[in-house]
């Protein structure tokens, strides 16, 4: 059973969601935590999700190199990329797009230095948000299946790529949040002795991907923790208004506090504020792992020069210090915006997958100098892929699309899924210019994840509901297949 400090750290996120807070503050009495059945040893784990908002034009990312690359052309007109530029996939009929140098690499196992000989990206074909199998584009066009509401809405289907019930939700949770519900305190059982932090890690603000019923996410910076009276939370000015803060919470004002809601919202605060710090003492001196220096390792990644570098290098950090925070699992969630390229989408979307693919480089360098490889999977999402035809300059707002998966725990060098036909008007396309329909879940796809994250078969519906018209979580065999 839950001491109640513990449930008051857990809700005591610097940063939390008013959502989760208001939620889990109903909840109170209601809440029954189901207890993940153990049995997956002492290896940390961490999975690192990186949410392409606006809608990646994937389907310029991950291209039919040989085959089908005349309907592929055919379809995009003047936004084709031409074959000869295209990033060879080994052993596969694809390629990328002429901005993704390093993945291609680390999907071929070509890459410099330390990536050399290592194959440690897949990717993921036509995958959507679904509430049930579609079996055909009849089946979509009659009306036979279960849509997700509000397709090709931003805002409706990036709630529901982090929350994978596109039917929606009375009262919103995400799927790493409700998988930190189910695993926190079985997992993480280092943390004792009235010791609590929570599990997810947001260097991207609050997010419905994190936000659980009974766990929250904790909102951090590139600084470190985020203090509870400003962005700047770690400078002696908001140290001296935290301790303020802390002190004007402390008792005797805390008895009069005449109800619960009062009182539970002080101790909140003043939680808050505890969690930050021992966060951030951990986090300004990382110190060394596996004989290297961390903030050397960092500094010395080839990063480029973008604002998302700041959430990956904070990613790092807070994974290199799992230890310290008595983590034996954790989810960090980091954000880049501006794919929504209805127009001068060559230009700008070869910009930003050029940014992408050096951030992952990085990023994945550090992990295998830190010796971190083998204990973290990074995975991308995006509110939906977008139209085949060009506008004039740039795409709309489609469905299905294609994903990045990387790390060591996978087979590297694979295309899963199944790759659609590109023809408009074609067997895939269910309409308005090539709007293709996935036949991968999303909850497929997370499944795979979670199922190496530690959430068991028994669990599995509790994270994902949906998960049994796709896939039986008490298979043998991975719903997807790109984890060895």
């Amino acid at each position: 059973m839950r001491s109640r400090r513990q449930f008051l750290g857990e809700a005591s996120c610097a940063a939390i969601g008013s959502t989760s807070v208001l939620s889990t503050l109903l909840n109170l009495t209601m809440a029954n935590h189901a207890a993940a059945q153990g049995g997956f040893g002492g290896q940390r784990k961490s999975l690192v999700c990186v949410f392409l908002a606006g809608g990646c034009d994937t389907f310029n990312m991950l291209i039919p190199r040989t085959g089908n690359y005349a309907e592929y052309a055919a379809s995009r007109s003047n936004l084709a990329i031409p074959q000869a530029q295209l990033r060879t996939l080994t052993n596969t009929n694809y390629g990328l797009h002429p901005s993704c140098q390093r993945l291609a690499e680390m999907f071929n196992g070509t890459g410099p230095g330390i990536l050399a000989g290592k194959k440690r990206v897949s990717f993921l074909a036509n995958v959507g948000t679904l509430i049930e199998p579609i079996t055909s584009k009849q089946a979509y066009l009659n009306g036979s299946v279960a849509l997700p509401k509000a397709l090709f809405s931003h805002r409706d289907q990036i709630e529901q790529w982090q929350t994978s019930v596109p039917q929606g939700m009375q009262v919103l949770s995400g799927w790493g949040g409700r998988a930190a519900d189910v695993i926190h305190s079985t997992l993480n059982t280092e943390q004792t002795a009235g010791y609590y932090m929570p599990m997810n890690f947001s260097v991207a603000g609050n997010s419905a991907f994190q936000i659980g019923q009974s766990e929250g996410q904790f909102v951090i910076t590139g600084e470190g923790a985020l203090g509870f009276t400003g962005a700047d939370g770690n400078s002696p000015l908001h140290n001296a208004k935290d301790q303020a803060m802390r002190d004007i919470i402390a008792s005797p004002l805390e008895d009069h506090y005449s109800n619960l809601f009062h009182r539970t919202h002080g101790r909140i605060t003043s939680n808050s504020i505890e969690r930050g710090a021992e966060f951030q003492q951990h986090y300004a001196a990382p110190g060394t792992l596996n004989g290297q220096n961390v903030a050397t390792v960092i500094a010395n990644a080839p990063f480029p020069n973008h604002y998302i570098s700041g959430q990956f290098r904070a990613a790092v950090k807070t994974i290199a210090i799992r230890q310290q925070l008595k983590l034996a699992r954790q989810t960090l969630f980091i954000e880049f915006g501006g794919w929504d390229h209805h127009a001068e989408l060559l230009e700008n979307h070869g910009n930003m997958l050029a940014v992408l693919d050096g951030a992952l480089y990085a990023f994945q360098t550090c992990l295998e100098t830190l010796g971190l490889a083998n204990d973290v999977i990074t995975f991308t999402a995006s509110d939906f892929g977008r139209t085949l035809r060009s506008n004039g300059q740039g795409t709309d707002h489609a469905w299905s699309g294609n994903q990045i998966v990387m790390g060591g725990p996978l087979t590297g060098g694979q295309v899963r899924g199944s790759y659609p036909s590109l023809v408009i008007d074609g067997p895939d396309d269910i309409g308005r210019g090539g709007r293709i329909f996935p036949k991968l879940s999303a909850d497929e796809y997370f499944c795979e994840l979670l199922r190496w994250f530690g959430v068991t078969a028994g669990d599995m519906d509790s994270v994902l509901p949906n998960i049994r018209n796709f896939y039986d979580p008490a298979s043998s065999t991975h719903p997807v297949g790109f984890l060895a």
